[in-house]
C-alpha cells in the first residue's frame, strides 16, 4: 500500500485502479485494498467459492463473448465469461499432464521423490503411502472448468471493461520478461548505488528503443518480431570504402539473404 499511495502522489494520478491476477487474490491483499480507499480488478479463483456461486458458476451457458455477472456477500462483483478456445487448451494441458502421469505411475507404484509432485499430482488417489492410480472422478470434475475465467472487482465498470483491463496484464508481463530476458537487467553485476542506478537506467532505455522498434515494425506491417529483427541485422554487413583519389568515403550495406532483404522496409524507414 505505501507503494500505491507513493506512485498514486507522485504522478497525480486520481482515477487508479490496481489490477492483478488471481496469484494476489488473499483476503489479506484485498482488505488492504479496501482499507486503502482503492478499487481493483484481480482474477478470480473460481474454482474455491461458495457452494451457492459454484452451482451459478457451473450453470453459466458455454457461449464465446458472453459476460455473466453475480453480485458476491462482500458486495464485490464476480464476472465469470467462457472460451472455446480457453476451454480447448485446458483440456489440452490436462491431457497431456494426465499422459505423463500413466506413464510415470504405469507400474502403480510411487517413490518418494515424487509424492510432493504438484501440477496435474492432484489427479492422483494414494494408498497406504505407495499405491498410486489415476482418479479418474477427479479428472471429470476438473473438466468441468473448463474455457471458465473469473474476475473480481469493486469497480462499477461495465464487465467488458473489466475483461478488457485484466487481459493488458501481458503487456505488463511482456515488459518483466524482455527486461530480464533480452535486456538483461537482472542479475545485476554491479555493488555501488551509483553504478545499479546506472545499470538499471541504461536498461529502462534500451526497453524504450526495443518498444519504439516494436512500434516502427507494427506500422509498417512487417510480420516480425523485434528480436528476429535484431537477430536478422547482427548478419548484416556494412562495408566502408574510401576512394584514394578524392578521399570520398562510400557506405554499402550489404544485403544478401532474403532475410537480410526482408528488412529493407524498416531500414529505409530508419534511414539506414
Amino acid at each position: 500500500i505505501p507503494v500505491i499511495d507513493d506512485f498514486k502522489q507522485r504522478f497525480g494520478l486520481d482515477d487508479f485502479i490496481v489490477v492483478a491476477d488471481s496469484g494476489f487474490m488473499i483476503k489479506r491483499n484485498i482488505g488492504l485494498l479496501r482499507s486503502g480507499g482503492y478499487q481493483f480488478i484481480v482474477g478470480g479463483r473460481i474454482k474455491k467459492v461458495a457452494k451457492d456461486v459454484e452451482q451459478w458458476i457451473q450453470s453459466i451457458p458455454h457461449e464465446d463473448g458472453q459476460y455473466h455477472e453475480k453480485k458476491l456477500e462482500n458486495g464485490d462483483r464476480l464476472i465469470v465469461t467462457y472460451s472455446s478456445k480457453r476451454a480447448a487448451k485446458d483440456a489440452y494441458n490436462r491431457n497431456k499432464g494426465v499422459e505423463r502421469l500413466r506413464k510415470a505411475y504405469a507400474s502403480g507404484k510411487i517413490t518418494k521423490d515424487k509424492i510432493n509432485k504438484r501440477g496435474y499430482s492432484k489427479f492422483l488417489k494414494i494408498d497406504n503411502d505407495v499405491s498410486v492410480c489415476i482418479c479418474e472422478e477427479k479428472i471429470k470434475e476438473d473438466e468441468v472448468w473448463d474455457g471458465l475465467k473469473g474476475y473480481v472487482t469493486n469497480t462499477s465498470l461495465p464487465p467488458s471493461e473489466v475483461v478488457a483491463q485484466y487481459k493488458g496484464l501481458w503487456v505488463v508481463e511482456k515488459a518483466f520478461r524482455i527486461s530480464k530476458g533480452t535486456l538483461e537487467t537482472r542479475p545485476v553485476f554491479h555493488f555501488t548505488e551509483k553504478r545499479i542506478e546506472a545499470h538499471v537506467c541504461l536498461c529502462f532505455v534500451a526497453y524504450k528503443v526495443y518498444k519504439e522498434l516494436e512500434r516502427i515494425i507494427g506500422t509498417l506491417g512487417l510480420k516480425i518480431s523485434v528480436d528476429t529483427v535484431i537477430k536478422i541485422a547482427k548478419t548484416i554487413t556494412t562495408i566502408r570504402l574510401r576512394l584514394p583519389l578524392n578521399d570520398e568515403i562510400i557506405t554499402r550495406t550489404m544485403m544478401l539473404t532474403p532475410e537480410h532483404r526482408s528488412l529493407m522496409p524498416l531500414f529505409d524507414h530508419l534511414g539506414v
